[in-house]
């Protein structure tokens, strides 16, 4: 099977559905967790009603949606720029090992890399997921180094 010919857009409203039922199943197959389906649909309709909290960008093969990934910011004194934080990756299982997330990874690299400020891109792997650890060494990036902690509210 030959990768889809694809083509990558911004997320909008109509989309909001879509992408809250993709974040509940990435949840359920990467963490198995359940997640509440209106706190997620809320939470989708948040972020793409305000670009300065997240931006969802869509892999289209034709006329179908084939995986997405969400854009936050984190800014760094340190480096004086912000990072680009990859979020809310999911790929349909229609489209999966065919390079739908590199599409994606490489348009917002480059988005990234003409954007002033930016000094970089980061994400969250489970340790687990060996998998796309792999997929994200062959794009180019490499264990940070750091572990993740946490407070709920």
């Amino acid at each position: 099977m030959s990768p889809p010919e694809l083509s990558i857009r911004h997320a909008d409203i109509q989309d909001a559905e879509l992408l809250a039922s993709w974040a509940q199943t990435m949840a359920m197959e990467t963490e198995h967790k359940q997640l509440d389906g209106d706190t997620v649909l809320k939470g989708v309709q948040a972020g793409i009603a305000d670009p300065k909290r997240a931006r969802y960008f869509i892999a289209m093969s034709g006329d179908r949606p084939a995986g997405t990934l969400m854009l936050t910011t984190e800014w760094s004194d340190w480096r004086n720029g912000d990072w680009w934080w990859i979020q809310s990756v999911y790929v349909h299982p229609d489209f999966r090992r065919q390079g739908v997330f590199q599409g994606l990874y490489h348009y917002v690299k480059k988005m990234a890399e003409q954007t002033p400020g930016v000094c970089g891109l980061r994400l969250y792997v489970e340790h687990e997921n060996v998998n796309a650890q792999k997929t994200y060494e062959k794009l180019g990036m490499q264990d940070a180094g750091y572990r993740m902690m946490e407070a709920l509210l």
